[in-house]
């Protein structure tokens, strides 16, 4: 009984504030008095359940065959996507606009990935002449040496002969006294002293040698650098060849950090960023390390790429193995270009990311010639202007590729919302970055705008869920004034053909292929940018196929489709010429199945039939200067419709 008497008041509350919503929306109208209206009022009537109906005078819906009411003309004088709304009607849904602003914006870039050894500090520890291994000071993996600890005493016939070799000319040096010429027994002592050091006999050994005035019949192999010991390749008795791997160490004051990158968030990753991470050994503590490389190639089953960053490990808290959670704080300015203002001006080694100067030079480890961070991806703003157009996330309905974003108009003493598709950029945090559809200091809804597109469904009009073919493409002038040169060419060839010229309409023909390079290869907005790449692609196909035509007959034949496509183009785009331009037919060109082009003037001027049947044709629409008149430039099927016959001359 509690539920339902619960229910009930919940039921009455929202039917309250429905009411509450439609009576602040527009003035109470009574069904009775607009029943008794006179039959020329302007009175629709539509279903409260399929308000895709709508009728003229009153009845049942078709679908529910619920009694009709009239439907309030609450878009007088609006757009198909705008709404009007009260101030009571905003309160109500708790609508909130934000302003369209420039600022820079932080798009972060979440990572994970795992410690790795340096590999430029790691070190093989090989017998350098064949021996037996009599003792090894390290016996087992993961013992820390020190540069210069011994780790393994090795017993080699060869080395024994060369410590003798030594010791003779050593000798014959000291009786000779110089009576054999200056130097000579010196440099043979020179030559057996660097064939020891070859063998890998120390410079103290070689002194410890001559002073002892005996072969040692075993050496001392020491650890060339400091570190770890992480493989053992040999066991003590153990015979060895020359360049027998004996001992791998690690030297960990500094490892390298593999993390894998999501394929969308690459572009925001440059050479010499600086990426922080935290490791579960060590929580709340955040390590800081320097991009150093970016792998060129992507995973494709993981879609990802490897990134590889160069940490400092002084403290050896690092150990290989170590799963990480790395972030990336990529700003970003105009374009979605990234920017570090503390590498403004700065210099970095591309080798080693984690040397940075203020001028040119040389990489103190590498001693490569420094270059200078912009030429690592980066920019550095230097203006306000530079700071991208954002708009806050919660702003844009985004349902796949399209966007929605409803703007507040500022329209004197009314309160009206238009919907609005925009090009949106990455999303960086809380932020999108706009390229195409707003302009700074517009209102944009951040809160409310699903119950402004619900309003708007409820009205039959356009909303997030509408079709794109049924919202009209936008292009934008300057867009339009960049196609002259296409149209005017196009022309030239076509009166051309008509005037029976081989000759220059090859010529024309060439002209119009070559004025494709000069054609803009995409558009800011996407669907206009999506349209033109078709059209564009098909303009270049048709024209290479004619390139090489000389006789008129099969220029004509390659004619028609480019002819088409023209047709498309000033149906889809528009043209800039500051006169009309027409769309002419004949029926019977081609035997009969009929053809149609673009023509300027109303003078029909036959491309397909020349001379000699130079007015065959009929004008069939024309097609005003600038934006596009609208309408399908073909039918279903994929022909165009053919005009009604009339006589020829």
């Amino acid at each position: 009984m509690l539920a339902i008497v619960v229910g009930a008041a919940v039921v009455l509350a929202a039917g309250g504030l429905l009411g509450y919503w439609m009576a602040s929306r527009t003035p109470e109208r009574d069904p009775a008095a607009v029943a008794d209206a006179p039959p020329d009022a302007n009175i629709t009537w539509t279903c409260s359940m399929h308000p895709q109906v709508q009728m003229p005078e009153p009845g049942q819906c078709p679908i529910c065959y619920m009694d009709l009411i009239p439907m309030e003309d609450d878009g007088a004088g609006l757009g198909p996507r705008q709404l009007r709304m009260t101030e009571g009607a905003i309160a109500l849904a708790d609508i909130q606009v934000t302003p369209v602003r420039r600022q820079f914006v932080t798009k972060p870039v979440r990572m994970v990935g795992k410690v790795d050894y340096d590999e430029t500090r790691l070190a093989n520890i090989t017998a350098r002449v064949p021996g037996r291994l009599d003792r090894l000071f390290v016996d087992y993996t993961g013992v820390t040496v020190r540069e210069g600890d011994h780790l393994v005493k090795i017993y080699s016939p060869e080395l024994i002969v060369a410590q003798q070799e030594l010791l003779l000319a050593h000798r014959a040096a000291e009786r000779d006294g110089g009576a054999t010429g200056p130097g000579l027994r010196a440099r043979s002592v020179q030559l057996a002293e660097e064939k020891l050091r070859l063998l890998g006999v120390l410079e103290h050994q070689i002194e410890a040698i001559k002073e002892r005035g005996t072969p040692s019949d075993h050496l001392t192999i020491y650890a060339p650098i400091g570190g770890v010991v992480v493989e053992r390749h040999a066991t003590e008795g153990m015979y060895v060849e020359t360049g027998t791997n004996i001992y791998t160490i690690a030297d960990l004051s500094q490892v390298w950090v593999f993390m894998d990158a999501y394929e969308s968030d690459v572009p925001w990753l440059r050479f010499g960023q600086e990426v922080e991470f935290t490791t579960e050994s060590f929580p709340g503590e955040v390590f800081h390390g320097r991009v150093a490389f970016i792998d060129p190639v992507l995973k494709e089953k993981t879609r990802t790429v490897r990134v590889r960053v160069n940490v400092p490990n002084p403290e050896r808290k690092l150990k290989p193995g170590m799963f990480v959670r790395a972030l990336a704080r990529s700003r970003l300015a105009k374009g979605g270009k990234v920017f570090d203002a503390s590498l403004a001006g700065k210099w970095i080694s591309p080798m080693h990311p984690e040397i940075v100067k203020d001028g040119p030079g040389q990489c103190d480890i590498c001693g490569m010639d420094l270059v200078p961070a912009e030429e690592l991806g980066f920019i550095a703003p230097e203006k306000p202007e530079e700071a991208p157009l954002v708009i806050p996330a919660t702003a844009p309905l985004v349902t796949g590729q399209r966007a929605v974003v409803y703007v507040r108009l500022p329209v004197e003493h009314e309160l009206v919302f238009e919907g609005r598709e925009v090009v949106l950029g990455p999303r960086a945090g809380g932020y999108y970055l706009v390229r195409h559809g707003l302009e700074e200091g517009e209102l944009v809804v951040t809160r409310g705008n699903f119950k402004i597109d619900s309003a708007l469904q409820i009205q039959a009009k356009p909303s997030m869920m509408s079709i794109e073919a049924d919202v009209p493409l936008v292009v934008p002038d300057d867009f339009r004034q960049q196609l002259a040169p296409l149209y005017d060419h196009y022309l030239e060839l076509q009166v051309a053909l008509a005037d029976d010229r081989a000759d220059d309409a090859q010529e024309h023909w060439q002209a119009l292929q070559a004025t494709m390079d000069e054609l803009p290869e995409s558009a800011v907005d996407r669907r206009l940018d999506e349209t033109w790449s078709a059209v564009r692609k098909e303009l270049a196909a048709l024209l290479a196929a004619g390139a090489d035509l000389e006789a008129i007959g099969p220029m004509r034949t390659q004619f028609e489709p480019l002819a088409e496509a023209m047709l498309d183009m000033a149906q889809t785009f528009g043209h800039p010429r500051e006169q009309p331009l027409y769309e002419a037919h004949c029926p019977m060109a081609f035997g009969n199945r009929g053809a149609s082009w673009l023509q300027a003037g109303e003078t029909i001027a036959n491309p397909y039939f020349g001379h000699a049947m130079l007015r065959c044709g009929d004008v069939v629409r024309p097609f005003p200067p600038g934006a596009p008149s609208g309408g399908p430039s073909r039918s279903p099927d994929g022909t165009r419709p053919a005009p009604p016959l009339h006589d020829h001359e």
